[in-house]
């Protein structure tokens, strides 16, 4: 009866072993492909370079770009909200920059109504005189829902344009 019992432990412990191991492959698989920008779209456009078209196509986004850089001690004028917003989704947070939902839960961290803001791995905290994670986060908030969904459109847009 003993050896029975011994004998079903250790197959109940192989066999979650195996269900974790199969977990953990197929999540890594999944997770890392839904995560990275394709070949075809980083050849399209750098994220580096999107905020310039998001503010081609929403004039009136705030630019917040009013911040000092700590090197040159001068405003820097291409550090903008959209660009900051960018590297914040894609590089701190390794959102997918595809899908209208990823942007939304950006969006929503902004708000405080989804996952923190972490002011030290904040884009621009390492390169501006002043973290502008509150400047940032007052300015989404002035947004309308109207304004905050054509500003997810854009960014999907740009980073995922129709194929024709």
């Amino acid at each position: 009866m003993q050896k029975k019992k011994l004998l079903f432990l250790r197959f109940k412990s192989a066999l979650i072993i195996a269900v974790i191991a199969v977990s953990v492959i197929i999540t890594g698989t999944v997770s890392t492909s839904l995560l990275s920008i394709s070949p075809a779209v980083a050849q399209r456009i750098s994220p580096s370079d999107v905020w310039q078209l998001v503010y081609q196509q929403l004039p009136d986004l705030p630019k917040e770009n009013q911040y000092i850089s700590k090197e040159t001690k001068k405003v820097a004028e291409n550090n903008t909200l959209a660009s900051r917003m960018i590297r914040y989704h894609i590089y701190v947070k390794g959102r997918s920059p595809l899908y209208r939902l990823d942007w939304k839960l950006t969006l929503a961290d902004y708000l405080n109504a989804n996952e923190t803001v972490y002011e030290p791995s904040y884009p621009g905290n390492d390169t501006l005189q002043q973290n502008p994670i509150e400047g940032d986060r007052t300015a989404i908030a002035k947004l309308t829902r109207k304004q905050r969904n054509n500003l997810v459109q854009v960014l999907v847009d740009i980073f995922n344009p129709v194929q024709n």
